[in-house]
């Protein structure tokens, strides 16, 4: 084995310094975002911190490690020496969705912790199964979706979901937010070198914790709160808990299958982002790695599917090859299985940590734009359009349910609000996004028929309720499947129409 890794990319550079200060920050602030939407829904700390935590953070950790090791030995094997390693760590959306959608659901109609919790990880088990069915069947989707399609809807994805947040925030407290935002810009995008050969990205954190301590803006009495999590806390196998689990997943399956075709379509994405930026990993084993651990997290009691994460040529751009993937890897399970994680965010304002997010964002979008054809163009905005939607009917709702509100369809469509088409456009965003660009792409290369094709497979998908539907079943999405395929129909009519008109002309 250690033959096999001679060579290639060193195992530390010193850009990996950059690298892991905003990988692990990402990684480190999801963790304890769905953490503590667990403590948020009343999940007793005896689970979180001693069964779900320690459990998830394998899942993390291992995978960091591995797609560290995969990085290393396609270097060598391609004789490259900076070869980038994919990040990785825990699927943003869906953590909400098993915290409030699943846990808390069961928690309420039995009143029984355990079960919730066996709930929880018996979504999480699902959700690796369809991943791991997805590592071998997504290299197929690969070759029939144009590339354009796939970056466009991971660029929707980046500019909402990955940046939007994090730029709100970054507003909320500006002169500490701005500060390191600031650093960042002129660090990674202008290549200026910071004071005494800091790296970017660790010198804005370490201004902006300064900033917020001088200021006040920090709770001293945090700190020593978050000193009682502290403890060795390793991780147990839950597999005792997967009965009661299954008896109360039923309604839940609808939701799960969808959730988990997102998240091995955005791994493909992102190893397609990759291939751009010069780097062939090797897609079904790569794939394998969020998957497998997911579903050996589910065994430890983590309720958390975890994914390739977007944002490969941002690392890359900044020095980051193989070492910022294992060491964040290392960092959150000797974090975790010491109780650290709540102590490092005490000492660490997150607005300082969340500039490099929004700069992750910047990068993946204007690579979409950057290695499209001009001419498709439109078509990569148009795949943005489905990540707007779910990201604004996710905050309407929020907001609403926030004030005690009513959630009124037709009051908020009375006052300029569509939420109901929001709401439909986004079901499975992502891959709404990558379909609508595809038929857009055939239609700008005169290919009418294909892009019929496209359609129409695209209602199928909507009439089943895989896109465009709240739930999974006969039926479900039919009036978007019906819109769709009077997109096929326009389109085999225009095929015969004037045809001399069809040749395609070259951009």
């Amino acid at each position: 084995m250690m033959e096999k890794l001679k060579g290639g990319t060193p195992w530390w550079v010193k850009g990996d310094l950059n690298g892991f200060f905003g990988l692990f920050s990402n990684v480190l602030t999801n963790f304890l975002a769905a953490i503590g939407l667990l403590i948020v829904i009343g999940m007793p700390n005896d689970i979180v911190f001693g069964n779900v935590v320690p459990g998830t953070a394998v899942a993390v950790g291992l995978g960091g490690i591995i797609l560290a090791l995969q990085a290393k030995m396609l270097s060598v094997k391609s004789k490259k020496s900076d070869v980038t390693a994919m990040p990785y760590g825990l699927s943003v959306p869906h953590y909400f969705v098993v915290a409030f959608g699943v846990i808390a659901v069961v928690y309420a109609t039995t009143g029984d912790w355990q079960i919730a919790w066996g709930a929880g990880i018996v979504w999480n088990f699902i959700q690796g199964i369809i991943m791991t069915i997805g590592s071998f069947v997504g290299i197929y989707i690969k070759k029939y979706i144009p590339r354009a399609a796939m970056l466009g809807a991971l660029a929707g994805l980046a500019i909402t979901y990955i940046a939007m947040n994090p730029a709100g925030q970054v507003f909320t407290t500006p002169y500490i937010g701005m500060t390191s935002l600031a650093i960042i810009f002129v660090g990674w995008f202008a290549l200026k070198k910071m004071p005494f050969g800091i790296p970017a990205g660790a010198f804005a954190i370490m201004i902006g914790t300064i900033l917020a301590w001088v200021t006040g803006y920090m709770d001293p009495a945090a700190v020593g709160e978050s000193v009682s999590n502290v403890g060795l806390s390793l991780p147990g196998l839950a597999i005792n808990l997967f009965g009661k689990g299954f008896q109360q997943i039923a309604p839940f399956l609808p939701a799960a299958i969808p959730l988990a075709i997102y998240d091995f379509l955005e791994s493909l994405d992102n190893l397609e982002s990759a291939e751009v930026a010069g780097e062939s990993y090797n897609v079904p084993k790569a794939m394998l790695v969020p998957a497998g651990l997911t579903i050996l997290g589910s065994f430890l009691g983590s309720p958390f599917p975890t994914i390739i994460y977007i944002g490969h040529p941002g690392w890359k751009s900044t020095g980051a090859r193989v070492g910022y993937s294992w060491a964040t890897g290392v960092a959150v399970l000797v974090l975790a299985f010491l109780g650290f994680m709540n102590f490092i965010l005490a000492i660490i304002p997150l607005v300082a940590l969340l500039p490099i997010l929004m700069y992750i964002g910047m990068v993946i979008t204007t690579q979409a734009f950057a290695t499209t054809e001009k001419k498709h163009m439109p078509a990569v905005a148009l795949s943005f359009i489905p990540l707007i939607a779910g990201y604004v009917t996710l905050q309407v709702k929020n907001a609403i349910a926030a004030t005690g509100g009513t959630l009124d369809y037709g009051a908020l469509a009375g006052t300029g609000i569509p939420l109901l088409g929001w709401e439909r456009l986004a079901a499975g965003d992502i891959l709404v996004g990558m379909m609508l660009a595809t038929i857009a792409i055939f239609i700008i290369d005169k290919k009418y028929l294909t892009s019929a094709i496209y359609a129409l497979i695209t209602a199928a998908l909507a009439f089943f309720g895989f896109i465009h539907a709240p739930a999974i079943g006969f039926a479900t999405g039919w009036e978007v499947a019906l819109g769709y395929t009077a997109i096929a129909v326009v389109l085999v009519i225009m095929n015969f129409y004037r045809p001399s008109e069809n040749k395609q002309i070259e951009s």
